[in-house]
């Protein structure tokens, strides 16, 4: 099965001239011909990015900067000031601008490389310029409406609801809110899709359907990247590279299964349950989206879909591909509105089965909901993973694992190793590294390709992430940012480093979900896992040591559904996730994600 999880943050953000391992991209300096000044061989890449080199020892090893083995032979992208002998960090950039200034051109460039050029790595004079993606490759209508019977219908009530691009403020559409009345028809029509078409249909023919929607999706990839990102905010390359390949490859992959339930060993004849009840978060609304469906309809269930409220234009894309690969009328219903729709679909007798994916606290209020029905529920919610670097770690390795695992989709995970612990005794070389780390990432447009951080998702939880930052302030933890300037319209956050906190501080307790990183140090392995687990969530965690011996020995004691080692945030639609304790119950992804849509 290929891997179909995103790129590794050293892939990702060197790719576009974002950095690499520890804050260190070499680049080859070159004259070019005909003109006076140094550039960077950009190779073919897009604009606005930078390629890349490697300058390896006798070893074939990569020497130290500064090292005997290195001499002059590199230069650290991360403080290019170093090598003109400037001090680090002196102005905050311009919107879109590198963390950190560029080096000077023409003949001061020249001095300062010297003989350094072509006898080895130095770095050249270089500016990013604009990427964009094209907006217009997808067409965002003025009005939706809900997706009931295999059409789009308003609202009974003629509400509606506007979507805005968060990294704007800008009105995208206007959407319909749907209320009890759409719950009821859209409950019946996947009811009567299930009796009279689904459930009796050959897996075989099942699987045509899910094959169709993989491909579509494929095919209109660059539609639905360019709409996650304005409807949410997140960089267009993690759309684009992460959210809808994957999306994709859970049809795929559940496409297999369609024909296959009798030999998934989970009884000789399982059967479906019904309609099910899916409600999804704002975070990865496509791929949420997929997570819930894809095995659903494989396992001959009908679904009712609810988007978050803030992001429903994907889903709502999606059901035009449910429509283009001809899926019969009610096996997918989409509803867009608030929370009370929410509600009252996982309330509705007519749904044998639930799957939300959320906060813990509505998790909490859906489980007592269903509590006592003979509804089936899944509930993957909140957590808090702990990210350990021991000092035995492949650091850079480990820097790129900590950047991926808490700065990716702006914080917005709930994976995300939004807590780092790290051993005493290289807990400030790692601190250092990982802060020149940050001074290479790029904030700005979430259509820009060269952006690392977008926008934060709505208003309400820049506000929540404001004050879980403020009260970690308060309580004594020391805060860092790398110097930004943030925009002046829309909702943004500056990637965060908070120090000198305790298992006390709220920081260390709650879930942000954003771009804040709270670090604590420990001692040895024993005290790493009582901090580790010092959490009422049970969601993931991440490991980094050399020692397989200690790996298996930290991941029979961690108390996480998920737990990586020496990487972090890598997904498979064959993989299953899921937690326990708060962070929820059951699991999506692979065999696992089949039964809980199966009565077995």
């Amino acid at each position: 099965m290929r891997n179909h999880s995103p790129r590794p943050a050293s892939a990702r953000l060197a790719r576009y001239g974002a950095g690499r391992a520890g804050g260190s991209v070499r680049v080859s300096a070159r004259r070019k011909a005909g003109r006076g000044d140094e550039a960077a061989d950009v190779g073919g890449r897009e604009p606005g990015t930078l390629a890349t080199a490697k300058k390896t020892g006798p070893s074939g090893r990569r020497p130290a900067a500064g090292s005997a083995a290195a001499g002059n032979a590199s230069q650290d992208l991360a403080a290019p000031e170093a090598a003109l002998g400037e001090a680090p960090g002196r102005d905050a950039p311009a919107r879109g601008a590198p963390a950190r200034g560029a080096p000077a051109r023409g003949a001061a460039a020249r001095e300062a490389a010297g003989s350094q050029v072509g006898a080895d790595l130095t770095v050249a004079g270089w500016e990013y310029a604009p990427a964009p993606e094209a907006r217009d490759v997808v067409r965002i209508q003025d009005e939706y409406g809900l997706f009931i019977g295999g059409e789009f219908v308003p609202a009974a009530d003629g509400r509606q609801l506007t979507t805005i691009n968060p990294a704007t403020e800008e009105p995208l559409a206007r959407v319909a809110e749907a209320g009890s009345a759409d719950v009821d028809a859209a409950v019946a029509a996947a009811r009567a899709a299930y009796e009279r078409t689904w459930r009796d249909m050959p897996g075989a023919e099942r699987a045509k359907y899910l094959f169709r929607i993989a491909r579509i999706i494929q095919e209109r990839s660059r539609e639905f990247a360019v709409l996650e990102s304005l409807d949410n905010g997140k960089p267009i390359r993690e759309s684009r590279d992460v959210d809808v390949p994957l999306a994709a490859a859970h049809f795929f992959y559940y496409a297999g299964w369609a024909d296959k339930l009798e030999y998934a060993g989970l009884g000789p004849a399982p059967r479906p349950l019904g309609v099910a009840g899916q409600v999804i978060p704002w975070n990865f609304p496509l791929l949420m989206a997929a997570w819930k469906l894809a095995p659903a309809l494989a396992a001959g269930n009908t679904c009712v879909l609810k988007p978050a409220e803030t992001t429903p234009l994907t889903a709502l894309l999606l059901a035009e591909v449910c429509q283009q690969a001809g899926l019969p009328p009610g096996v997918v219903n989409v509803l867009t509105g608030d929370g009370t729709a929410g509600a009252a679909l996982v309330a509705h007798p007519g749904v044998s089965k639930v799957a939300f994916t959320g906060s813990t606290e509505v998790g909490k209020q859906i489980a007592r909901a269903v509590a006592g029905t003979p509804k089936k529920l899944t509930l993957e919610l909140g957590g808090k993973a702990a990210n350990i670097v021991f000092d035995d770690a492949p650091m850079d390795q480990a820097i790129e694992g900590i950047v991926n695992g808490i700065f990716f989709n702006q914080g917005h995970v709930c994976c995300a190793g939004s807590r780092l612990l790290v051993q005493e005794s290289v807990a400030d070389a790692v601190l250092d590294r990982l802060r020149r780390r940050l001074e290479t990432l790029r904030l700005g447009d979430p259509l820009d390709k060269n952006t690392d951080i977008g926008a934060i998702n709505s208003r309400e939880q820049l506000a929540k992430i404001r004050d879980l930052t403020d009260a970690g302030e308060q309580e004594g933890g020391e805060r860092w940012s790398p110097p930004c300037v943030l925009p002046d319209r829309g909702f943004w956050f500056a990637p965060t480093i908070f120090t000198g906190v305790s298992q006390s501080h709220r920081i260390a307790r709650e879930e942000i979900f954003g771009p804040v990183l709270s670090v604590l140090t420990f001692r040895t392995p024993e005290e790493a896992v009582a901090k580790a687990n010092n959490t009422p969530y049970g969601l993931s965690a991440g490991l980094w040591t050399d020692k397989g011996s200690r790996i298996l020995w930290l991941a029979q004691r961690l108390r996480a559904g998920v737990i990586w080692a020496n990487t972090f945030n890598k997904f498979d639609p064959a993989s299953p996730f899921g937690g326990y304790r708060e962070s929820g119950f059951g699991r999506e992804g692979g065999r696992p994600g089949l039964a809980a849509y199966l009565d077995v």
